[in-house]
């Protein structure tokens, strides 16, 4: 862990970088340029106001109600807030309220991210990640449609290639390249292509491993969607893909020790997220709320979950119980002589 700091926009920084696992202010940069690339061709700059304005919210929040202070350094209670500041000004039309809304959208995610730490980290070592910023996420764009000052905005424009039109099966070289950086840039929901790949620069600033691993992620999410004949559509806008680019990234190289089986393992992770992201996008649908990184959180807290049981890990947990199941069984007998000694 880098050195505790007490300058706010440091931690600010970091907390932006941590999106992608990172602790690195310079990484944070490179993740607002993206951003900012992004607003500039759409001409839309809420996106990148909301994400500056989350993560400052949520970073003084964490500071107000006195975090560890270690925590709050490396921004482990700022990414979620950015990611509140970025997703709402991308789903809901922008308006006094909306901003209303953000300042509390961040601030709150601080406090679930707290309450994340306090039981599903404390009691099984599952770390929260952004499952706070999908709970936030989806409480607030659900909640926008109650309010006549907010209005939910829709779909992301469809690119009119060959392979989104269904003319291809698959797509053009120059358009693969272009939806493998947009798996990346979709975290922070960027459509721009080249802000996908300024982001995959800043990941490899800070980890190489973990840039590999973005990479991999995104190669085998473009490949599983494709063969699966998911919606072009949505494939070429990298909606098939962000999820798993985090997921071979914490499964693959931060959450476990990476070996040739934990790669092998959070292969196995990554396709299923790819399968997990075409249901949850189904049964969210209906609710006029998007998944966000919920497939993400929902594989990874499942991949994660079974670390106890796995090499290196001993299965001590699993030999202790049934060692005190028969103990029990056998209460009242005598021992057997091998067992005496």
């Amino acid at each position: 862990m880098s050195k505790v700091t007490t300058n706010f926009a440091v931690q600010s920084l970091r907390g932006t970088s941590q999106v992608f696992f990172m602790e690195n202010a310079l990484t944070g940069v490179l993740f607002f340029a993206a951003m900012a690339y992004a607003s500039y061709v759409s001409g839309v700059w809420a996106t990148t106001i909301g994400a500056a304005v989350g993560v400052v919210v949520a970073t003084l929040t964490a500071r107000l109600m006195e975090c560890d202070d270690a925590s709050v350094a490396s921004g482990l209670y700022g990414f979620n807030g950015v990611l509140v500041g970025a997703a709402l000004p991308t789903f809901i039309a922008a308006s006094p309220q909306l901003w209303v809304y953000v300042v509390v959208g961040a601030a709150a995610s601080t406090v679930i991210t707290a309450a994340f730490s306090a039981t599903l980290t404390s009691k099984w070592g599952i770390p929260g990640s952004t499952g706070p910023f999908v709970l936030t996420g989806w409480l607030m764009v659900a909640g926008a449609y109650s309010f006549g000052g907010l209005h939910v905005t829709g779909d992301a424009p469809k690119m009119p290639t060959d392979y989104v039109q269904g003319v291809a099966a698959l797509p053009a070289p120059l358009e693969l390249v272009e939806i493998f950086f947009r798996n990346i840039g979709q975290v922070y929901l960027l459509d721009a292509w080249i802000s996908g790949a300024i982001i995959l620069a800043g990941i490899f600033i800070a980890s190489v491993p973990a840039g590999i691993a973005a990479a991999a992620g995104s190669l085998v999410a473009m490949a599983v969607s494709m063969a699966m004949g998911a919606d072009p559509a949505l494939v070429s806008q990298g909606l098939y893909g962000f999820s798993s680019v985090l997921t071979a990234i914490a499964v693959g190289v931060i959450f476990l020790a990476p070996t040739p089986k934990i790669v092998v393992y959070a292969l196995l992770a990554t396709v299923m997220t790819v399968f997990v992201q075409g249901g949850l996008d189904v049964l969210v649908a209906p609710v006029g709320i998007p998944s966000f990184t919920a497939p993400y959180v929902l594989t990874m807290y499942l991949f994660i979950a079974p670390k106890k049981l796995m090499a290196p890990h001993p299965h001590r947990p699993v030999s202790g119980h049934m060692v005190a199941r028969h103990d029990k069984q056998d209460a009242g007998k005598a021992p057997a002589p091998s067992a005496m000694s």
